[in-house]
C-alpha cells in the first residue's frame, strides 16, 4: 500500500513548508523594517506587523492542512469530510500560487508547489471513501434483477 508513505511524505512537505513560509515573512519584515519601507503612505511598522501576521498565519494554516494527512496516514483511514475540504482548498491555492510564481519567482518555485499540489492530491484519490454506489445492497435497497 503505497497511501500511507504518501500521506507521511504530504504531511512533512506541509509541515516544512509552514517553516519556510514563516522564515520568508519574517525576512520580509525586517527588509520592510530596516528600510523603512511603506506602500501608498502605509506606516512601515503597519507594513512590518501586517508581514508577520501574514507570515504566522500562512504557517499555521499549513501546519493544519499537514495534520490532516498525518492523522490519515496513522489511522490508515479516508479524512473526513472538513479534512477534504481543507486538502481541497489548500491544493486550489497551491495551484494559484504556482501559476502566480512562474512569472513572479520562476520554475524551481513553480515545481515545488506543483509537487505539493501533487502530493495533496494523491493523498486524497489514494484514501477511497465508499460510494453510495459501491458495495452490497442494504436495507431497503432493492435487489439486482437476475
Amino acid at each position: 500500500m503505497v497511501r500511507r508513505p504518501v500521506a507521511f511524505v504530504t504531511a512533512l512537505v506541509l509541515f516544512v513548508e509552514a517553516v519556510g513560509i514563516v522564515i520568508v515573512n519574517g525576512v520580509l519584515a525586517t527588509v520592510a523594517d530596516n528600510q523603512s519601507m511603506s506602500l501608498a503612505g502605509m506606516d512601515p511598522d503597519a507594513m512590518v506587523t501586517g508581514t508577520w501576521v501574514l507570515g504566522v498565519v500562512s504557517g499555521v494554516l499549513l501546519v493544519l492542512c499537514g495534520l490532516i494527512p498525518l492523522l490519515a496516514g496513522i489511522r490508515d483511514r479516508a479524512p473526513g469530510r472538513f479534512g477534504r475540504i481543507a486538502l481541497i482548498a489548500g491544493a486550489v491555492v497551491h495551484g494559484v500560487l504556482g501559476a502566480l510564481a512562474v512569472g513572479l519567482i520562476g520554475w524551481a518555485a513553480f515545481v515545488f508547489l506543483m509537487a505539493v499540489l501533487a502530493l495533496i492530491v494523491l493523498t486524497l484519490v489514494a484514501f477511497e471513501r465508499p460510494g453510495p454506489g459501491t458495495g452490497e445492497a442494504g436495507a431497503g435497497e432493492a435487489p439486482a434483477p437476475a
